[in-house]
């Protein structure tokens, strides 16, 4: 555009009027992020839209105008709307994530304009998890961008659908079609790779105003709608009443006697007499009444995004980070969790650091136990063998707490899935909560009643005494092919020879037997480890020397069997990496699993943690077979081995006063 267009342009608009429109509907606006590479654009249509919808603030206009005369610039600027920094207009760039109302004939929205630079990708994160939809900026002239891929990656991980693409500064091109169309297919393909689909894809100018509220006299050749046609097809998210109830505590308040629980319903309805079960203490209570301000003696039922207080009919342990649900939906209970994040300080995420997760109001420290993959967003390549997440990357992780976290799965429960990692009170990452390959370690198994375990006669030093040894669990966890029955098969024939009465339960054999209904989901994983942990404990008991030889992949369910025979219990580490353990494989496990053939294969597509701290590690992958059944041996004669045992030794006269 010429210089006399432009003065003219500026005439124009100077006489167009601007209109103070009172909000309608505004508790329901329709929340919109608008995010893109850097320069692309996006002050700009924002600061378009506002003047297009009559939506700018009285004044605004003339202050705009002042700034571009005062800078010597023909053209309004339309991005200075939302300077509110001088630093802004010095840096040339958006600092801070910025909230804007505005309407059309429609309805009203709110528009988070999220910087583009990655030096401000933080603020960009807070505001796309807020939002219900999203427009992707991209310039015309340069195509998908470093931070086009980002973003569009964080709207993948925050699973937003309702997205549009607009193609900026059509006008630089010339309105070419030809041009738009080669964008386009850019577009599509890196979006088409992460699974979404665009709902449109508009080609605009936003200094100029085409295709923004109107069409224009330049692209006839364009079928689809304008932007403002296109965010009005946009629909408002319902209330998510339809899932289940999630309360976090925000606090505990004290009224004399009165105890009232306070928080903000996420999800589901909570209602007057509703048993609610508290995660992760796992009580129950009824709700004797809902309290709200001001006061409303006839409120009975609250809904999502309602702040308020319940009256409890029993006196729970409950505080602030606690969730309350219905009692046959809780969240999951975990110690350990998976995470999608974007990780966001100059310090790198290693393995083994600590940090504050925090979701909802729930706020835990969290190791990191592994860093399973870093995600390059120009690609989509992975690197698994990388040992830390450096600033602005993408990474897959897993994270460990000491205590029970209550959990939502994002795909499960989006309100509550979401968090966000600290550090010395700093936003570090933060991301999306997954729990694939991981049961919930809540155990709502129905309990026998009227029963009680029986006591024997014959105790365990007088086993040893008669059997010239102790009775013990050694428990051999390891990756498939790491050695585990080899080695114990061994060290059971060994043993043998010298006398100790000895046996090994090996995994394969109980999934024919005792445990084959089982299969290999993380809730079957449990449960197999939990019946031969139990068959283990009678035969331990019974005096004998058992070798268990089991994959056991999770360190909870490890720990559930070490917690209920702890005297008894030795955990053996087998250590040898999935390389090693690959090329070893005789039955060809690893091969199916690569192909496929077998899902959730420990390894491979499921996780398998590493003991922290074990009784004995045997390193099965830099020696060979007779120094690690050797090391085996002997560490289980020395623990097996009797000692004094006459302090323990049961008369005949005892047994019989027992016996009646």
């Amino acid at each position: 555009m010429t210089q006399n267009n432009q003065q003219k342009k500026i005439e124009v608009l100077e006489t167009a009027p601007v209109k103070a429109r009172k909000k309608q509907n505004a508790k329901h606006p329709l929340k919109v992020v608008i995010v893109g590479h850097v320069d692309h654009g996006k002050s700009t249509l924002i600061g378009r839209l506002l003047y297009d919808t009559d939506s700018l603030p009285e004044g605004k206009y003339e202050e705009l105008k002042g700034i571009c005369e005062r800078r010597g610039t023909d053209a309004l600027e339309w991005s200075f709307v939302l300077d509110s920094f001088q630093a802004e207009r010095d840096q040339a760039v958006t600092i801070d994530s910025t909230q804007i109302w505005f309407s059309t004939e429609e309805r009203d929205y709110v528009i988070i304009d999220a910087p583009g630079h990655r030096e401000f990708l933080k603020n960009m994160i807070s505001g796309a998890a807020a939002a219900d939809a999203a427009i992707l900026v991209v310039d015309g002239t340069e195509g998908v961008q470093e931070q086009t891929r980002r973003h569009a990656y964080l709207l993948h991980l925050l699973g937003l659908q309702q997205i549009a693409v607009v193609i900026n500064k059509m006008d630089m091109l010339g309105y070419a079609p030809e041009a738009y169309d080669k964008v386009v297919r850019e577009v599509k393909d890196y979006l088409g790779s992460l699974n979404i689909t665009p709902r449109f894809i508009v080609p605009i100018s936003a200094r100029e105003g085409d295709m923004i509220s109107e069409r224009g006299d330049h692209m006839d050749w364009y079928e689809g709608h304008s932007l403002i046609k296109v965010l009005d097809s946009f629909e408002i998210a319902p209330s998510p009443v339809s899932l289940p109830l999630r309360f976090p505590v925000q606090d505990v308040y004290r009224f004399n006697e009165r105890r009232v629980i306070v928080g903000r319903v996420e999800t589901g309805v909570l209602r007057k007499g509703d048993t609610l079960r508290f995660s992760p203490g796992d009580e129950t209570a009824t709700v004797e009444s809902i309290e709200v301000w001001p006061e409303n003696p006839d409120k009975v039922e609250a809904k999502p995004g309602e702040s308020i207080g319940i009256t409890l009919d029993q006196r729970l342990f409950i505080e602030r980070g606690h969730i309350g649900s219905h009692v046959e939906n809780p969240p999951m209970l975990s110690n350990v969790f998976r995470a999608s994040l974007f990780w966001l300080a100059h310090k790198p995420l290693k393995v083994g650091n600590t940090y504050k997760v925090r979701y909802g109001t729930h706020e835990a420290m969290v190791s990191v136990q592994s860093i399973d993959k870093v995600i390059d967003t120009q690609d989509l390549s992975d690197d698994t063998q990388t040992g830390e997440v450096v600033r602005n990357a993408v990474a897959e992780v897993t994270l460990r707490a000491r205590d029970q976290l209550p959990i939502d799965p994002y795909t499960d429960n989006s309100k509550t899935g979401r968090f966000v990692l600290y550090e010395n009170y700093d936003i570090v990452g933060g991301g999306a909560i997954s729990m694939e390959g991981y049961a919930d370690q809540r155990r709502d198994a129905p309990k026998a009643d009227n029963v009680e375990a029986v006591d024997h006669i014959i105790t365990a030093r007088m086993r040893a005494q008669k059997n010239g040894h102790r009775g013990g669990i050694f428990w051999l966890t390891g990756l498939s092919a790491s050695g585990k029955t080899t080695l114990a098969m061994a060290a059971e024939k060994i043993l043998f020879d010298k006398g100790i009465r000895v046996s090994v339960i090996d995994g394969d054999n109980l999934r024919v037997g005792i445990n084959k209904d089982l299969g290999f989901s993380p809730e079957d994983r449990a449960e197999n480890i939990r019946r031969t942990g139990h068959v283990a404990q009678m035969m331990a008991e019974a005096g004998n020397v058992v070798i268990v030889s089991v994959i056991s992949p999770y360190r909870a369910d490890r720990r559930r069997v070490r917690d209920r025979v702890e005297n008894l219990y030795n955990e053996i580490y087998l250590s040898a990496d999935l390389e090693s353990c690959e090329k070893r494989d005789q039955k060809g496990v690893y091969k199916k699993a690569r192909d496929g053939k077998i899902k959730g294969f420990t390894g491979i597509d499921a996780p398998y943690e590493t003991p922290a701290n074990p009784e004995l590690m045997i390193d099965t992958q830099n020696n060979d077979i007779d120094f690690c059944v050797q090391q085996l041996v002997e560490y289980i004669e020395a623990q097996i081995a009797n000692g004094d045992l006459s302090d323990d030794v049961t008369s005949k006269e005892q047994i019989l006063d027992y016996v009646l």
